[in-house]
């Protein structure tokens, strides 16, 4: 609606002031040409909205005028009120700050807005971690945020994983850290390394908190680092963990799929998995059945995966798991073939 983009664009100005009209276009999601027009809606509001030529010019307020827009709405209360994650918030040692500012922010709202605000908190919860697995704050955790606010350098010692099962190997990095990733329970801080932004990655790097083992600062960088303008972490984690998401898919897996087979995929497989399989999908042949290359892990990730899907599923390559879900389809004849449990074949029960 145009009255609360109009609001939206009044605190926008408010609160940054010299905004252009390409960055108002952006936040709003408009045209330049909407944002002109809206300044002179608002003009003709009585809200004194000016913009200046030049190098330094924008869209400004009067000076010494607030706008008085600032009532929330109960909708918005609510939303507010639900931004939070109490075990994030604890984990990064602001639970106390976090219970302060949701008492001032409750003292302050109208008697109908703030029913609405608390009566949000009693109905929607949270729970950010995996089933299944204790969680569990890294030790380092709260100190790595301060950082993270202050824009501050580290020196960080990091536990790199060993592979095909050697142990851990240490390593030393000074980082920029610009920001942390709460992903299923797992904090993971992302920094750049100063001296690499030329390199392909741009610097940029992803590690896992809990990996941490020590944590300082950086001798004789007492200033806060210039962070990147064009930096948005939401952004750039999307781009980072989709495309780490493809670099696991290893093997190709060629299957053939009924209707039923082709729906319940996405349950089954890794999102980017599905997209390019149903990117090469065949047109169904007479009886319904659909062609595809499946990107996967490894024929074992793929075979735990496929299995789910019944005889809804057949692996037409590699040879190899074909073979091994011809061996796990003939082990369940086996076991199945007689209505009795009591009469199981000792062959069928040595192959489980």
């Amino acid at each position: 609606m145009r009255a609360a983009r109009l609001i939206r664009m009044a605190l926008l100005i408010q609160s940054n002031p010299g905004l252009t009209a390409a960055a108002l276009a952006r936040e709003l999601e408009v045209s330049e040409r909407t944002v002109i027009r809206d300044a002179q809606a608002l003009q003709e509001a009585g809200v004194p909205v000016r913009s200046e030529r030049g190098r330094v010019g924008g869209y400004f307020l009067a000076a010494g005028y607030r706008t008085r827009l600032t009532t929330l709405h109960p909708s918005e209360a609510e939303t507010l009120f639900l931004s939070g994650l109490p075990s994030a918030l604890q984990d990064l040692g602001l639970s106390d700050a976090a219970v302060t500012a949701r008492l001032k922010l409750t003292a302050t709202l109208l008697p109908s807005v703030r029913q609405a605000a608390e009566s949000s908190v009693h109905r929607f919860h949270l729970d950010a971690p995996a089933w299944f697995r204790e969680p569990a704050a890294p030790e380092l955790l709260p100190e790595l945020a301060r950082a993270v606010w202050a824009d501050r350098a580290v020196e960080l010692s990091y536990a790199l994983p060993g592979r095909d099962g050697a142990p851990s190997s240490a390593v030393a990095r000074v980082v920029e850290p610009y920001g942390l990733v709460l992903k299923a329970g797992t904090w993971y801080v992302v920094a750049r390394i100063p001296g690499e932004r030329e390199d392909r990655d741009g610097g940029w790097r992803t590690y896992r908190v809990d990996r941490i083992t020590a944590l300082g600062p950086v001798h004789g960088a007492e200033e806060p680092f210039v962070r990147d303008p064009a930096f948005e972490l939401a952004a750039h984690w999307e781009a980072r963990s989709a495309a780490f998401a493809r670099t696991l898919l290893r093997t190709t897996i060629t299957i053939r799929l009924t209707g039923r087979g082709l729906r319940r995929l996405p349950a089954v497989v890794d999102g980017a998995a599905v997209s390019d399989a149903l990117a090469s999908a065949s047109a169904p042949d007479p009886a319904g059945l659909v062609t595809l290359d499946l990107p996967a892990e490894s024929e074992d990730v793929a075979f735990d995966q496929l299995a789910r899907l019944g005889a809804d599923a057949e692996v037409l390559a590699p040879a190899g798991l074909r073979a091994r879900f011809r061996e796990r389809a003939a082990a369940l004849a086996a076991l199945y073939q007689s209505d009795s449990p009591e009469a199981e074949p000792e062959e069928a029960a040595d192959q489980r």
